[in-house]
């Protein structure tokens, strides 16, 4: 992989680590933002409120650059919130077009929260600007520049045609409030957070550097892992509609050039996970694909890969990374302990693999210097 596209994923490495300083245990859904991003693909995030899903959205979102268009969809919402107003000039005139300035036909992210809620009229025109990156409209035809769509919920609808709806977002993330052993890490970071600088930014070059790299990626040594990967999923109950299993392709291209490489391989297999629409499917698929994802790894995108997998060896990079963090910064030794206790919790002494141990014993003389 040449220069440009390393520095381009080292940048978005650095700014997925600024985006979501403070939120603790959201670092998977910033990385899957970019996942989709560098796909050119979108992504649906199901959690109930307050778990900081916008407030991630917004972080990546703003250290992505471009042009950014928000909504909170509501029963009453009507399509000109979202596309603009009909140019009353040219309605004299009887031509029908739509003013689309700053509105969603021109953004390049947009972020939608409770999607679900939409209109039919809005969301038919949703789907012509998902897939085709196409807005019509009366008179109005016009080519959007959209990046990556990010739609949010607090469950997934039970209506078919909703569903039907929510399947043209090809990731699929849930995401839970904290668990009790980070609630002091989100208290402290919740409190730093908002005296922290500004995250450091990638820019849009950067994204179409790298979706324009996936392009070109040599998938032929993954397909056979990926279609045997799909029977095991059948032969488990757990079926994906074909146009799923072809656009999956997309993500695992993304995840082997952020990964930096441009051939993908059986460690680039992690997202197909979520590719599927729900929690529970998720969760069975863990199980049925254990063999598969416990060889996925991916230096960028360590935490989605992590939860993926639940698996020791995917939580090497994360654990290597913040061992790197707390040795180059004065971190405190509280923090220093809790990290060799989650390594010590993952690995035994002949589990370790070589470089986690020669940074765990710098870790603990750390610990062993005066204060």
């Amino acid at each position: 992989m040449n220069s440009q596209l390393q520095q381009a994923s080292s940048n978005v490495r650095s700014a997925i680590r600024s985006a979501t300083q403070g939120l603790v245990g959201r670092e998977q859904l910033a990385e899957l933002i970019i996942l989709a991003a560098v796909a050119q693909e979108h992504l649906l995030v199901i959690g109930p409120p307050g778990t900081a899903k916008s407030a991630v959205v917004r972080r990546v979102a703003q250290t992505m650059g471009g042009r950014y268009f928000e909504y909170l969809l509501g029963r009453f919402t009507e399509p000109s919130e979202l596309f603009g107003p009909v140019d009353l000039r040219k309605l004299r005139e009887g031509t029908v077009e739509t003013d689309t300035t700053g509105m969603l036909p021109e953004a390049e992210i947009a972020f939608l929260d409770e999607v679900f809620l939409g209109s039919t009229a809005i969301l038919n025109t949703l789907l012509g600007i998902l897939n085709e990156r196409r807005f019509r409209r009366g008179h109005t035809q016009l080519h959007c520049p959209l990046r990556v769509c990010i739609g949010a919920a607090n469950h997934l609808p039970s209506d078919e045609s909703l569903s039907a709806f929510g399947d043209r977002f090809l990731l699929h993330v849930f995401v839970e409030a904290a668990a009790d052993h980070q609630l002091e890490a989100m208290l402290e970071g919740g409190w730093q957070a908002e005296r922290s600088p500004a995250a450091p930014g990638i820019s849009l070059a950067d994204l179409d550097l790298l979706a324009n790299a996936a392009k070109d990626v040599d998938m032929s040594e993954i397909r056979p892992v990926l279609a045997q990967a799909i029977r095991q999923l059948r032969g488990a109950g757990i079926a994906l509609s074909d146009r799923r299993i072809v656009r999956s392709q997309r993500l695992i291209a993304a995840a082997a050039v952020l990964a930096g490489r441009a051939r993908a391989d059986a460690s680039d297999l992690w997202p197909l996970l979520y590719a599927l629409p729900t929690q529970e499917i998720q969760q069975h698929a863990r199980e049925v694909l254990r063999e598969q994802l416990a060889v996925c790894a991916n230096g960028v995108l360590a935490s989605a890969v992590e939860t993926a997998a639940v698996q020791p060896m995917s939580r090497v990079g994360r654990l290597l990374e913040n061992a790197q963090s707390a040795l180059a910064a004065e971190t405190d030794r509280p923090g220093i302990e809790a990290l060799l206790r989650e390594i010590d919790a993952n690995f035994s002494a002949e589990s370790m693999p070589d470089e986690l141990a020669a940074s765990r014993e710098k870790l603990t003389a750390r610990l062993a210097e005066p204060a």
